[in-house]
Formats: structure tokens, sequence, C-alpha cells
């Protein structure tokens, strides 16, 4: 009886230490991570402030309206539709609403509201005279089919005059719902165990990043084929609807020097050709930058407030370009100086 009361004295002593070990992990982790400088548990944050469980399937969550969080140093504010930036005014006779459609690069994931593509080309449409709101509808961690299917379902009401798809590579990609794993979103101890796991696993590399891609830009891909159908009735809404339609083609930033996935952006000029899409490639905008130059932060992929101030440089003119919005505007309007069909 004394070696079995010992022993479970024992074990519940290994379990209480254990338990207290886990807890000073954790508090360690928050305070490290207060600092804002670990793109992982940002995103984690992200996710736990600013998203919601969504019922529709198709897509996963959404974003909170009407709040806002500090996310890696910078505001992330949220207006009464979703949309980063400030409450939607009225539109005013002749006015274009230019909405944009994305992931986080169209968020502005770690750059100030105030350098993001959509802030730089309103204030470049309004210093040439065109008067435009510009919103953002990026949320991060979404594809195309996320994006548009939230466009259908949610942002109609907009009435947007042009919708920009600021299409990033990633956008053909299959993804699944999330588990909505309780410690995953609770723990940041949880979080860096399973990111490193994660690294462990996964194929590293550039070669490996241009056979990622490969495999998913094949015809017979899932998220490929969603990929092509949701476009597809973006564009069929879009004429309907007399909306002009552009995809910007965003760059892979990893190597903007030696760039290997220029066919992506060749499968999608043919896509946006054959929808009826003005494209724009944001290519030539940023080739030759070195990541240091260009990455949000070290280890944070995502283009920081000079990549969207030349990305908004390169749409300016193809925006600007374009007929004012009125009621005889063309369903297919001509292509810009700069742009293809």
């Amino acid at each position: 009886m004394r070696l079995q009361r010992q022993t479970m004295f024992s074990v519940l002593a290994g379990v209480l230490y254990f338990v207290i070990a886990l807890g000073i992990a954790e508090a360690v982790l928050r305070v490290k991570h207060s600092a804002m400088q670990n793109y992982d548990i940002e995103m984690w944050r992200y996710a736990k402030e600013l998203k919601v469980k969504s019922d529709d399937p198709a897509l996963d969550f959404d974003h909170e309206h009407s709040k806002a969080a500090i996310l890696q140093s910078v505001e992330i504010r949220l207006n009464e539709w979703g949309l980063r930036g400030a409450p939607v005014a009225p539109l005013a006779a002749g006015e274009r609403r230019i909405l944009f459609l994305g992931g986080s690069i169209t968020l502005g994931w770690g750059v100030p509201e105030g350098d993001t593509v959509e802030a730089r080309l309103e204030a470049g449409l309004r210093a040439r005279g065109v008067r435009a709101q510009v919103l953002n509808g990026g949320v991060g961690n979404y594809n195309a089919e996320r994006y548009v299917s939230r466009f259908l379902k949610e942002l109609t009401g907009l009435e947007p005059t042009d919708i920009v798809v600021q299409y990033f590579l990633r956008d053909a990609e299959y993804l699944p719902p999330s588990s909505g794993n309780f410690i995953l979103r609770h723990s940041n101890l949880a979080v860096t165990l399973w990111m490193a796991v994660h690294r462990l696993l996964d194929r590293e590399g550039e070669q490996s990043l241009v056979d990622h891609y490969r495999a998913v830009y094949r015809d017979d891909a899932p998220g490929f084929a969603l990929m092509r159908r949701e476009l597809g009735q973006l564009a069929d809404y879009a004429r309907q609807h007399r909306i002009r339609l552009f995809l910007a083609m965003t760059p892979d930033v990893h190597n903007l020097v030696d760039y290997k996935l220029g066919f992506v952006h060749e499968i999608m000029q043919r896509i946006a050709r054959d929808d009826g899409y003005t494209y724009i490639d944001l290519l030539p905008a940023l080739q030759g930058r070195p990541p240091q130059d260009i990455w949000a932060m070290p280890g944070d992929p995502h283009p920081n407030a000079l990549g969207h101030h030349l990305m908004a440089d390169a749409i300016l003119p193809v925006l600007a370009g374009t007929a004012s919005s009125d009621a005889g505007a063309s369903a297919h309007p001509p292509v810009a100086p700069g742009a293809t069909r």
C-alpha cells in the first residue's frame, strides 16, 4: 500500500512539474512574442483577433466587422464591411468605386494602411483628376475560391464600378477547411511547436517551391480547377453588371533577382485573356529587388511599403487610362496602355 502511494505521489508530482514547465514556457514565449517580430505568431494573432469562423464551407472563415488590432507593429482596422480601412462613404455621381480582392498581400500585411496599394492608388487617381474610392477587400489566407465567393455572397452591395483581382501564385492552392483546434487557437507554445514540426517535415529550397507550383498549376489539380471556376463566375458577374475587371498578377518575392516562376504568369495571362480580364503583370515592377529591400521583415515574404509603392505605380496608369464609370461604359472596356487582354 505504501509503495502504491509513493508511486501515485511520484506520478502526480511529475504531472504537476510538467504542467508548471509548460506554463513557464508559455509565459516566456508570450513575453518574447510581445515584440511582434515573429511572423507565424502574428498571423496566429490575426486569426484570433480579426477573424471569425464562417458557416459557409467555401469561406471557412471571414473578417470581423468594425474591429481593429495591432499586428506585426501595424494597425489593421476593419470597417463595417470587413474591409481594411475607413468606413465606406456614399458614392458620389461620376465617382468610381474600385474594389480589390485577394489575400494577405492585398490586405497589406505588415504595411501601414496609408502605404498599401489601395491607399496609394486612391491618392494617385485623385492627383490625376480621377474621382475614385479604392477599397481593400484582402483577407489573409484566402485563395481565389474564397475571395470570389466572399464577394458574390457578401460584397455585391458595394456595387463596385471596377474590380481588381490582385492574384498571387498561392491563389490556386486547394485549402481544406481548418480544424479549429482549441489548443492551437489559444497557446503560443502549441503554435511554436506545430510550426517547428512543419518546418522539419516540409521540403525547403527554391527548386521545391518551383516543383510545388508546377503541381498546383496542373490542369487536373483540384485547386486549379476551383480557381478557374471562380474567376469565370466573377467574370460572368462583371459582364452582367457592367463592371470593369482587372487581374494584377503578383509575383512570389522569395527570389526576384533570378525569377523562376514565370510559367505561372503565362498561365494566368491566358486565363485572364479568356475570361475578359485586363491583365497587369507586376513582376517587372519588382524584378531585381533583393529580399532585404522588399520583404515586410526578415522571415516574412510579404511585400513591404516599398513593394506596395512599386505595385501601385504599375497599376495606376492602367486604372487611370480606363473610361470613367457611367451608364454608357462598355462591359468590355478597351485595353489600357501597359496592359494586355
